[in-house]
């Protein structure tokens, strides 16, 4: 529990071993069953675990699977967020060069900051635009999960970050087919449409498909893009934390410990010293915790609260993408190359 910066998260009481394995049962099947169709059809993994997860939402009402699902989507999910850090290097960071590094930091920037004015505009909490802004900003599914751990449920409850996930997995797997038609029609070089591709689409795995379905030269620029976007996670989660209002809760607390461990994991592969099996098995890891995570996250939604909230939600998210997009365009057009 101590990475729920705010100690806001009801505490689940005391449970030895055998409690949590009814729960992590239910959620390794559920996973490898989105494991399975995203290697065998293609499905994106995190759109695949959502969707699962959903349909087992019903075990939520037996409180024999509460601990282990709790579990997986508080723990995995922390550990999942500090191995991300293997995913990239300062050295990656450094190659882009001063105007494309600063145009990412100011992508990020001004899409969180959309997210938040567009969810004030409807009606929603910082909290929720947060949530949702850094999403797209940052790299999906990931940066929601992280986002949510940080706000604590106070400021972004299992349905709000239920929602984002949904919203980020289809407009993802949207802009991974439609965007790399936009730069072909622009007749961009490999440089141009990698940067564009790499700053603009939310997942990882996405923003590299679309990136090499274009040309391996702008596969290559979308994935350095990309992973830089995703070592502004930690930057962005120690913002958020510092920044954003506080509860009685979260006074005299300081930052979550999965913030500081991806920071030294990042920091140490940027070294070198990792052998490259050890990184894969590391990225390998992650996203098989993240995607625990993702498939907890939903069968323990509140699924009326779900269905109450209608699509302003998404909207926050849709204009947040719209902004993204507009700016990774507009950068890749007139400052890149």
């Amino acid at each position: 529990m101590a990475a729920d910066l705010y100690g806001d998260l009801t505490p689940l009481p005391h449970a030895t071993w055998r409690d949590h394995v009814p729960g992590l049962v239910v959620v390794a099947a559920g996973t490898l069953s989105a494991a399975f169709i995203s290697d065998h059809y293609g499905a994106p993994l995190t759109l695949m675990a959502l969707l699962i997860g959903l349909a087992l939402n019903f075990l939520s009402a037996d409180k024999r699977l509460a601990t282990g699902t709790a579990f997986a989507s508080r723990a995995l999910l922390r550990w999942g967020i500090v191995l991300v850090g293997v995913r990239v290097t300062f050295g990656q960071i450094w190659a882009l060069g001063p105007v494309a590094l600063l145009s990412v930091l100011a992508i990020v920037a001004l899409t969180i900051g959309a997210g938040v004015l567009i969810a004030r505009r409807l009606g929603f909490s910082d909290a929720f635009g947060t949530l949702a802004g850094g999403a797209v900003a940052i790299c999906g599914a990931s940066a929601a999960l992280a986002l949510a751990t940080t706000l604590g449920e106070r400021r972004a409850n299992q349905a709000q970050l239920t929602l984002v996930l949904v919203g980020i997995s289809a407009l993802s797997a949207t802009a991974m087919v439609t965007y790399p038609f936009v730069a072909h029609w622009l007749h961009m070089s490999d440089l141009k449409a990698g940067f564009l591709l790499g700053a603009s689409i939310h997942d990882v795995a996405q923003a590299l498909g679309a990136g090499y379905s274009y040309s391996d030269g702008a596969g290559q620029i979308a994935a350095i893009v990309k992973l830089t976007r995703v070592a502004l996670l930690a930057p962005v989660l120690a913002v958020v934390a510092l920044f954003l209002p506080r509860g009685e809760a979260g006074k005299g607390q300081g930052l979550p410990w999965f913030v500081v461990g991806f920071f030294v994991l990042a920091g140490v592969n940027s070294t070198g010293i990792i052998p490259a099996i050890v990184t894969n098995a590391a990225q390998t890891a992650a996203t098989a915790l993240l995607a625990a995570a993702v498939t907890a996250t939903a069968i323990r939604s509140p699924l009326p609260q779900l269905l109450e909230a209608g699509v302003r939600p998404i909207m926050v998210i849709a204009g947040a993408t719209v902004v993204a997009f507009a700016l990774s365009l507009a950068a890749a057009v007139f400052l890149v190359g």
